[in-house]
């Protein structure tokens, strides 16, 4: 098996209580991803992966991960699927991920998780565990109620019900799960109905929160690849992004002054946190200092 030689396996944040996913250190255990996303910025050339659709694994990867935790004076929270979802077909067989909970639950630190797979399901007794005494936040992309268009968009990771099925089972063991609604596609699901299937589905599955974006991101590699599946899949989108967006970075849905505010509406209508401080301030519990030892 190919694996990626790695001196280190932790990355220092700066983490806001203003601002998504918030951690004290990034983690990412493999690199790529295999869920064939055609949206995903992860592609972009500023990151330097190549073959970006094949996953590669990252040598000793735990072992270095207990040695810089061992190291570590501040404790705290440690994120995963920032670059390369956690949960992908070969951590079934070589379990990385479910390794490094088991030391984030032997060192005291908290985690957060993005994923787009049910595979997560296997962990649920580890973030129970650490979930006791540190900070566990768990977060599965939705993009779409639609099964045919979520297998275009997201053609192989799990689906959609599967998703929503995690998110209601992790919640009703206590842990707070909730939904990264995003991105979210101009002229392909950027609509009202979209939006209210899945916050139905979201109420069902009794999901802790929902962190929105109506937009994504597009730049050089990114954008290239997004355009040649917008090109086979929806004739004519591309030729829309181009004149509405250009070459910039952003590109926000132009129903995002409709969406945004229903979405707020019903979110509070059924109990779910949209707000990105509510969110962080609902699980971060205090840090803790490890005390050298002589």
């Amino acid at each position: 098996m190919e694996e990626l030689l790695a001196k280190t396996i932790l990355q220092k944040t700066k983490p806001d209580i203003d601002f998504w996913f918030y951690n004290d250190y990034n983690m990412n255990l493999y690199r790529g991803c295999s869920h064939g996303c055609i949206y995903c910025d992860s592609r972009s050339l500023c990151y330097g992966i190549e073959n970006f659709d094949k996953v590669i694994p990252k040598k000793d990867s735990i072992k270095i991960l207990e040695e810089e935790l061992i190291r570590k004076r501040k404790k705290g929270i440690i994120g995963m699927g920032s670059m390369s979802d956690p949960y992908n077909p070969l951590e079934k067989k070589l379990k990385n991920t479910r390794d490094a909970l088991k030391l984030i639950l032997k060192y005291g630190y908290g985690t957060q998780i993005i994923t787009k797979s049910n595979l997560i399901l296997r962990d649920l007794d580890l973030l129970k565990e650490i979930n006791v005494h540190e900070s566990v936040l768990v977060n599965i992309t939705v993009t779409t109620a639609d099964p045919v268009l979520q297998k275009i968009i997201e053609p192989f990771s799990s689906t959609t019900e599967e998703r929503f099925e995690a998110l209601k089972i992790l919640n009703e063991n206590g842990i707070k799960a909730g939904i990264t609604l995003m991105p979210i596609l101009p002229y392909v699901n950027d609509t009202v109905e979209n939006l209210d299937a899945l916050l139905e589905k979201a109420k069902a599955a009794k999901v802790h929160h929902i962190y929105p974006w109506f937009g994504l991101t597009m730049r050089d590699r990114q954008r290239d690849y997004l355009y040649q599946k917008l090109d086979e899949h929806f004739p004519g989108v591309r030729q829309k992004y181009e004149r509405e967006f250009g070459q910039n970075y952003q590109a926000n849905s132009r129903n995002s002054n409709t969406l945004y505010p229903h979405l707020q509406e019903k979110c509070k209508q059924y109990g779910i946190l949209y707000n990105i401080r509510d969110i962080n301030k609902s699980f971060v519990k205090p840090p803790k200092q490890m005390q050298l030892e002589l």
